[in-house]
């Protein structure tokens, strides 16, 4: 099965895929450590995350996919952790929201400021999604 980076255009298959999955786990942003320490285990309230997951969808009878930073499948929640870079991708990232709402998954944007700086008010924001849908 072949997969694309969404927006990229250059095609991967599933096991190139999992493999870049696999690097983004290890090379990880410091804000998406810090959210990682809180999420694991199901530290926060129970639920269960992945991070740096694939998410895949059909579109013009191609698949494709986006790799969501933290997923919590039993809430279809996906939440990203936001640097600087975001800011010039700002239409990319628009996009991929509205496939992701087109699949009924929910997003919460979160910044490195806010990780950095309000982690408790970060941590209750994914709470209040994951409790009160």
């Amino acid at each position: 099965m072949v997969f694309e980076r969404g927006g990229g255009g250059e095609y991967m298959n599933w096991e190139d895929g999992k493999d870049l999955a696999r690097s983004l786990r290890r090379n990880q942003t410091r804000e998406e450590g810090i959210l990682w320490q809180n999420l694991r285990n199901r530290k926060l309230s129970g639920f269960k995350f992945l991070r740096q997951h694939p998410i895949t969808y059909d579109e013009g009878g191609k698949r494709f996919f986006f790799i969501a930073d933290f997923y919590c499948h039993s809430k279809k929640l996906v939440v990203e952790v936001d640097g600087k870079i975001h800011d010039l991708k700002a239409d990319y990232d628009e996009q991929r929201d509205l496939i992701m709402k087109e699949m009924e998954l929910v997003v919460i944007r979160i910044t490195n400021d806010e990780v950095n700086n309000n982690l408790n008010e970060v941590l209750e924001k994914i709470k209040s999604r994951l409790t009160h849908p």
